[in-house]
């Protein structure tokens, strides 16, 4: 769910208790950092990128274990530039209606409040924060003209590493990913930015007074990531993710079998959430369950439109729960033992009138009971003035405002549906969602 948009636009790239913003516009990898000004411009910048370019590709070579098929042109783009490149890469890549959607779907799962705007934050977080990038369509990395040279060499070495992926494995095959399963598109991501994180954390360790003068920049100005402050929890986290959780899991791929079982990772790929958190399922290869969820406007009525489908994920499900539980223990517990979902959301012709589904599938009964109860917390911390109309060990069923809701287990699997309003056969949606 988080990753839909968010693997395509932005990542977050954490190292070493240090925060250096990276993000993918439409496949270009970037990095993002605190902003500087009174840098050189011009042509002696150019320059400059060019030569650094040139130096670190070839030591991140070495290091990465991939040989260099040919140079990697660089170079220096305003803020001006940047914010174009931003714009015309969401509208090249998204459409009004999988944007609206997205927003609907943050705030449908009470991840978002609901006078969030999506994309005009996405625009404004990225224009504040964006350093620098890589772009597979131009084979080409490009460094913000207002920030300084010294000191960037291990973003360098970052953004470097996702050109020798280009080179050998075609990074352009990720940027059209099959609609449907974003939590397969966000392992994948996390597999190819823990590639580069690693890189880069063995690039510092080889290069300590290089290091030293990173950690010195990101120090200097740390006032510019209000709009990253501002963000919804969910999205900071899911930014955070590729990065952070991928570089763990790459940092246990490369101790199994060294630069020759990460570079393999990117033939037979992550295919869940769940084998970046627990690398020892991608290493048994534990395929993730696959669901459907059948077209339910027959019953929902004309007035409904499904405006998505897609999967949380054992990632999405702990943000899910968290958002409410405040207890990323037992969120984490309900959420591993997480086997497989599907979700889909129809809105209504009614302002904020968005009805939910969700079925998902768990290793054992224990594992589904497990999220069954922790789902239950979540629903009466966010619907206090929920009224409950049915309780029985297995089902749940509450009214709210914002309409009917219904938890129901049956062995490894549960069923929920939100925002459910009045007049549907919750009967008959539940048969047609069991078959």
């Amino acid at each position: 769910m988080m990753s839909k948009q968010i693997n395509r636009v932005l990542a977050l790239l954490t190292l070493v208790a240090l925060f250096i913003v990276s993000l993918s516009v439409n496949g270009s990898y970037a990095s993002v950092e605190p902003q500087r000004a009174g840098t050189a411009t011009g042509t002696t910048r150019n320059a400059a990128i060019v030569a650094t370019t040139a130096a670190v590709l070839k030591e991140t070579s070495d290091l990465r274990e991939l040989s260099i098929i040919k140079d990697v042109k660089s170079g220096a783009q305003s803020r001006a530039d940047i914010e174009r490149m931003i714009i015309k890469n969401l509208d090249e890549d998204s459409s009004p209606a999988e944007m609206h959607a997205a927003e609907v779907i943050l705030k449908a799962f009470g991840l978002a409040p609901s006078t969030f705007q999506y994309r005009p934050f996405l625009i404004k977080l990225l224009t504040e924060q964006v350093a620098g990038y890589y772009d597979p369509k131009a084979q080409q990395f490009y460094l913000a003209d207002w920030i300084e040279l010294e000191g960037q060499k291990p973003v360098m070495a970052h953004e470097l590493t996702h050109a020798l992926q280009d080179q050998h494995f075609n990074l352009r095959r990720f940027e059209k990913w099959p609609k449907g399963d974003s939590d397969a598109e966000l392992a994948a991501h996390a597999l190819i930015e823990g590639d580069a994180t690693l890189a880069m954390t063995l690039y510092m360790a080889k290069n300590p007074l290089v290091a030293l003068a990173f950690i010195r920049s990101l120090g200097s100005d740390t006032t510019n990531s209000e709009q990253f402050k501002q963000a919804p929890r969910a999205i900071r986290e899911s930014l955070m993710f590729p990065y952070e959780e991928g570089s763990a899991w790459a940092t246990q791929v490369y101790r199994r079998g060294g630069w020759e079982s990460v570079s393999e990772a990117f033939t037979k790929l992550p295919q869940s959430s769940e084998q970046i958190l627990h690398p020892e399922k991608y290493f048994a290869g534990e395929a993730p369950t696959k669901i459907t969820i059948p077209e339910l406007r027959g019953i929902f009525g004309a007035a409904f439109k499904r405006i998505d489908s897609d999967v949380n994920g054992e990632w999405g499900t702990y943000l899910v729960l968290d958002q409410f539980l405040n207890d990323a223990g037992e969120s984490k517990r309900s959420a591993a033992g997480w086997s497989g979902d599907r979700y889909v959301v129809y809105e209504g012709a009614r302002a904020g009138e968005v009805l939910v589904v969700q079925m998902t599938a768990w290793d054992s009964d224990n594992d589904a009971k497990e999220f069954f109860d922790s789902y239950e917390k979540r629903t009466l911390k966010r619907y206090p003035e929920a009224k409950p109309v049915t309780s029985t060990n297995e089902l749940r069923q509450w009214q709210t405002s914002s309409g009917t809701i219904v938890l129901e287990r049956r062995g490894t699997r549960v069923l929920v549906l939100e925002g459910i309003p009045s007049g549907i056969d919750l009967n008959t949606l539940k048969r047609t969602v069991w078959q």
